[in-house]
């Protein structure tokens, strides 16, 4: 047992001293490279971040990300993967999500297609039958399940074949831990997270058709676990005093949020656009954004001001004619909530 807890403090201080080390190179640009649906892109970690990802790990809470969409949530939980060596494992949760869905998908139709296939087919043994319908068949390993036991998730993924694995690093064990997204758990109706509550807190959870539950071996690092909200619906009180709570939002001083802005286009834009264009992009915005919160709207954040950058750097190579075209290329990026009748 003592040797266990040793192995885990391992793990645990090494990814400490990878977040203290990226504090001390705070603006250094962390290149994620593509993964499954996610292009390939940089991330810059900020001090409050880091502590925030500090936090989570120590105290071995989730870690809820609050804040508009577009403000980086979901990429600051692919970039600490990135940093801390660690898999990435990602649901996107909407408005059918179950509890159960994050654990483990049953494919009853496929089971009850396959049994009228069977049906059809005369001659076949009992035994024969009762193999091509065996549960495990139809039973596909969830993001939790991938998080808690890795080995098992993959020995029940093969027998599927169903669902889908996660891309773990060419490098990666499990020893090195992994990093679970749920990704708008907002979307979904309160008896996910409540579950998902259940089950973090549990550290297991039963599957049926299995023997055995699913757990964290106690030699393994737990899962660093980022949840995020866009705040489109309130999360159970219960729910989220079970998690550390990171807010992110753009500074509300005009100066301040221009400034931020014009920062993040730089990093991801280096040395390719003039300063006028940082410059007028972050003041459109701005108008914009203040337009949309006095009348009650969503207003465009981070997400669409990197979108417009994009649009203008590639729209020609001369820089008067991106300046000329920003004014309006910002309508369609900025304005997209339905005009007042």
């Amino acid at each position: 047992m003592e040797q266990t807890y040793e192995q885990r403090e391992k793990i645990l201080k090494s990814n400490l001293m990878v977040l203290a080390a990226l504090e001390k190179e705070t603006g250094k640009r962390i290149m994620l490279p593509s993964i499954d649906s996610w292009g390939d892109t940089c991330h810059v970690f900020d001090k409050k971040s880091l502590w925030a990802l500090t936090a989570a790990l120590t105290a071995e809470r989730p870690l809820l990300l609050r804040g508009e969409p577009g403000s980086g949530k979901s990429q600051l939980a692919r970039a600490a993967a990135e940093v801390l060596g660690r898999v990435f494992i990602y649901e996107v949760v909407h408005a059918r999500s179950e509890s159960r869905d994050l654990q483990y998908t049953y494919d009853t139709v496929s089971r009850l297609g396959e049994a009228q296939v069977l049906n059809a087919k005369p001659g076949l043994d009992s035994r024969t039958v009762e193999d091509i319908l065996a549960h495990e068949h139809f039973l596909s390993p969830g993001p939790l399940w991938w998080a808690f036991d890795w080995k098992t998730a993959e020995e029940q993924y093969k027998k599927c074949n169903q669902g889908r694995q996660p891309t773990k690093p060419l490098d990666w064990t499990m020893e090195k831990g992994s990093v679970l997204l749920i990704d708008e758990i907002d979307k979904a109706d309160a008896d996910l997270p409540n579950g998902l509550l259940e089950t973090l807190g549990n550290g297991r959870f039963t599957i049926p058709y299995r023997k055995e539950p699913v757990g964290l071996e106690d030699e393994l690092p737990p899962p660093l676990v980022i949840i995020t909200t866009n705040e489109e619906r309130e999360l159970p009180a219960a729910f989220t005093r079970r998690c550390l709570v990171y807010h992110l939002s753009l500074p509300k001083e005009e100066d301040l949020c221009k400034q931020w802005l014009i920062g993040r286009g730089k990093i991801h834009f280096t040395g390719e656009l003039t300063d006028i264009i940082y410059e007028t992009a972050a003041a459109l915005l701005w108008k914009n954004r203040i337009s949309a919160l006095q009348s009650g709207l969503q207003p465009p954040g981070q997400a669409e001001y990197l979108d417009l950058l994009r649009a203008v750097k590639r729209c020609s190579l001369k820089q008067e004619e991106r300046e000329k075209a920003l004014g309006d290329f910002a309508e369609f990026t900025f304005e997209k909530n339905s005009p007042v009748i």
